[in-house]
């Protein structure tokens, strides 16, 4: 074989490793455009910089359709353990909101009760709140705000202080209350 038939070898093997690059390229670049139009559908959230943050952080659709369960997971996690009234408060939150009708949603749920989540899914969870008031009028922001709170304070005010007696919130809970809060400041 002659010199420059090695040469040629040599580039169209170069060049067929490139081509292999970019096609892993390409096929990444549109799982990750599908992934983020799935997550948009699941979440009303149209940013695109926000979506694609959640793709990072490796957030399935069904996890982000139980975003609104977040907080009160955060909330009930916040003294290091899940008690029975908690954990009913949750319940009866999801089921008024419609987050815990889905299989899917329910079993999330029930893990996150069972074991504490990643400190991930709370970074997640502010994501998309800051993804979604980008979205929303600030009187839109406010109303949301008030409901998210409102639930989480329930949730923090469900095992009450000793024997039903006291403050009812601890400190931990209450930072947490605060870091809820914080997600809606535009």
């Amino acid at each position: 074989m002659a010199l420059s038939d090695y040469g040629r070898t040599l580039e169209d093997e170069f060049f067929h490793r490139e081509d292999q690059k970019l096609l892993q390229r390409l096929r990444e670049l549109k799982k990750m455009e599908e992934t983020v139009a799935v997550l948009s559908q699941a979440s009303g959230i149209k940013n695109e910089t926000t979506l694609k943050k959640l793709v990072e952080l490796n957030v399935p659709p069904a996890t982000l359709a139980a975003a609104a369960l977040i907080p009160l997971v955060e909330v009930a996690w916040a003294d290091g353990t899940v008690d029975e009234k908690e954990r009913a408060a949750i319940l009866q939150a999801s089921e008024k909101s419609g987050s815990g009708a889905g299989a899917v949603q329910r079993s999330l749920l029930e893990e996150w009760l069972r074991k504490k989540p990643e400190p991930r899914l709370f970074k997640a969870w502010t994501v998309y709140i800051e993804g979604l008031c980008d979205d929303l009028s600030q009187a839109q922001i406010n109303a949301l705000k008030v409901e998210v709170l409102s639930n989480a304070r329930a949730v923090a005010e469900a095992s009450g202080g000793i024997l039903g007696v006291g403050y009812k919130i601890s400190a931990k809970e209450e930072a947490v209350l605060k870091k809820l809060e914080a997600a809606f400041k535009k």
